[in-house]
This record gives C-alpha cells, structure tokens and sequence, in this order.
C-alpha cells in the first residue's frame, strides 16, 4: 500500500519540479530551525527531485536559510493543496559545486543571479528520512 502512495506523491512533486512549469509551479514550505531553536518556514520553488527522496531547492549562500543550514541542518518540507498533504523530514546540504549549480540552473534564476557561476547561487538538497504522506484519501507514514 505504502508503495502506491508514495508513487503517488513522486507524480505530484516530479509535476511541481522546474522541467513542467518552468520553475514557477513547484512551491512548497521549506521548515528550519532559527538561531534561538525556534521553527521558521518559508516558501520556495522545488528545482528538481528524485521522488520523495530527496528535493532541490535554488538560494543564496547569504540568505537566513542558507545560514540556519549551517548551524542545524534538520528541516522539514510540506507540499500541499486542497487534494493532498506530503510532509517529509529529514537533512539539507549546502551545495557549491559548480556542476550541480549548472545542472540545477533554469531560466527563471536569471532574476535573481547572474548565472550559473554567480558566487551567491546555491542548491539546497533536502533529504527525506521520514514521510507523512495524505494522497488520493489514504494515508502512508514510515522511513525511507
């Protein structure tokens, strides 16, 4: 059953990645720790993914996320509608490597970076360790 389910929520997020909607259709909430311990969350693009595995998000080294990354690493992302609810928790990792940062790339960064190679331009990789999963009215929680 949990398989169904899970195939399930890998179509809703793969529908959401940047590939479908040219990088503006894939917003999910992004939860992190703050400095004082407190829960903070906030909005962003989902870049590209490997079902519920692990998800890729666009940012800048400088930004508060990014910063909060680096002191406490455990996060949670919730996409969600009307029709369904997909909670993952696990890691996020900084990412700078000039490779992933090109193959993450798409058009609608230009807005916000130079390009590819902009000192500024990171990905954040989220991997799942657990999932809480409500899709097509059945439910599936476990680990991966």
């Amino acid at each position: 059953m949990n398989e169904k389910i899970i195939a399930r929520a890998a179509e809703i997020i793969r529908a959401k990645t940047d590939g479908v909607g040219g990088g503006m259709e894939g917003f999910c909430t992004l939860a992190l720790l703050d400095e004082n311990g407190y829960p903070t969350a906030s909005t962003l693009t989902i870049s590209k993914a490997d079902g519920i595995k692990w998800l890729t998000f666009c940012a800048s080294i400088s930004t508060n996320k990014a910063k909060r990354i680096a002191k406490c690493n455990r996060g949670s992302v919730c996409v969600n509608s009307s029709e369904y609810n997909i909670s993952l928790i696990g890691t996020l990792e900084i990412i700078t490597d000039p490779e992933i940062k090109k193959e993450m790339w798409y058009e609608v960064l230009q807005h916000h970076w130079s390009g590819p190679d902009d000192p500024d331009y990171c990905v954040l990789r989220f991997n799942t360790e657990r999932y809480n999963l409500f899709v097509d009215w059945e439910e599936a929680a476990g680990v991966l």
